[in-house]
């Protein structure tokens, strides 16, 4: 009787700016690997405009859980919606201890590199990104950030637990500036920091 060998996550690294990184789609596979009776559960709580948030969950037949959260907009990726679900997949499955010390989700030295937690090449798409849609990158680069942003940002932040002061503080500790004058780009950036730290907070209560 042949004994297949168990997944070897080490395998499968690609290299994202200088890091190691296991795509989602491998973190599935181990998944399967692991436990094949696991239940995978998706849901897009908000789409507007051209952007949408998912929330996954995923439930281990042990009785372990994890929920990550996944936003994208059309301005990085023309396949928007199904980029922001498989972002919250694999956020979820790193949580769950998937690919964790591969995935910068929990790490945010990486946001300067805007990685999105999908099963992409990053390098190679970003430059495809930038060649298809020149114009609408850079006219969207110092664009202040947004009311509908900054709302946001407020809810979830209340939602992980924090006051207006540790978002503040950590606001000027990602990047150098208070809420106010966060660019468009750099509000995104904060609001991936926040619901990973929201989807802690869920799994700690």
């Amino acid at each position: 009787m042949t004994t297949l060998a168990p997944f070897e996550p080490a395998r499968h690294l690609t290299k994202v700016g200088g890091a190691e990184y296991l795509e989602v789609k491998w973190r599935l596979v181990w998944l399967r690997d692991v436990h094949p009776d696991a239940v995978i559960e998706s849901e897009l709580v908000r789409h507007e405009g051209d952007s949408a948030l998912f929330r996954a969950r995923i439930t281990l037949p042990s009785g372990g859980s994890a929920t990550g959260w996944g936003s994208e907009e059309m301005d990085d990726f023309r396949d928007y919606i199904e980029k922001a679900e498989t972002k919250a997949i694999g956020r979820a499955l790193a949580a769950l201890g998937f690919g964790t010390q591969f995935c910068p989700d929990f790490d945010f030295g990486a946001a300067a590199g805007r990685v999105v937690d999908a099963p992409i090449d990053f390098a190679s798409s970003q430059g495809r990104r930038s060649a298809a849609t020149p114009d609408r990158r850079l006219a969207s680069v110092d664009q202040p950030i947004t009311e509908r942003q900054l709302r946001y940002i407020r809810g979830i932040a209340r939602e992980a637990g924090m006051s207006d002061v540790e978002l503040n503080d950590e606001t000027e500790r990602l990047s150098g500036k208070s809420i106010a004058d966060l660019g468009r780009r750099d509000a995104s950036a904060l609001i991936e920091r926040l619901q990973a730290r929201r989807a802690g907070a869920e799994m700690a209560s």
